[in-house]
């Protein structure tokens, strides 16, 4: 390993059988599947809002927005609470994954380019291939898969939803911080 290589920490998670990551600066935390409360006239991938002690997060099926099949409830089926940028503020939103895997630890030259054919994302989503042991990671860049009206309407979303009057309730049993 190079000395000056850079190392990052990635959030892998499955969709399908394939295996994601997210880089872990984007990540506040994994929640274990909770009730979602669907919104009128949202896009599909797009399946609601949770309750967040006390604050409306938007959930995006990370599946659906991939042009996958929805994802199934599952014991392993969790949302991954993230933080986007738009507009110069934070935006909080869950990404509705079929499992989380674990954090891994990537540099630089671990990681290539994403190839332009064979994958059902587009590629501009993807900010890189890494590998562990024998399976590819699919690098995404969080900030470039939903865009800018997606994230509008997210952020009207969560805007406008009800929340509960209970700021330190949370619905969901299991909290994973990272």
């Amino acid at each position: 390993m190079e000395l000056n290589s850079i190392t990052n920490q990635y959030l892998t998670f499955t969709l399908n059988k394939d295996i994601y990551a997210l880089d872990i600066s984007s990540v506040r935390e994994v929640l274990e599947l909770t009730p979602i409360t669907r919104i009128p006239r949202t896009p599909k991938f797009m399946r609601g809002v949770i309750n967040l002690r006390g604050h409306a997060v938007p959930v995006v099926d990370m599946r659906l927005k991939f042009g996958m099949s929805r994802t199934e409830d599952t014991i392993n089926t969790c949302i991954i609470i993230v933080e986007v940028s738009f507009d110069g503020e934070q935006t909080i939103m869950g990404a509705l994954a079929d499992s989380v895997r674990e954090v891994v630890e990537l540099t630089e030259n671990m990681i290539e380019q994403a190839p332009r054919m064979g994958t059902s994302i587009k590629t501009e989503y993807i900010k890189g291939m890494g590998k562990q042991d024998d399976e590819f990671i699919i690098i995404l860049d969080i900030s470039k898969i939903l865009s800018v009206e997606e994230l509008a309407m997210l952020k009207s979303v969560q805007d406008t939803a009800p929340a509960e009057n209970h700021p330190h309730k949370q619905e969901s049993g299991m909290t994973l911080s990272l």
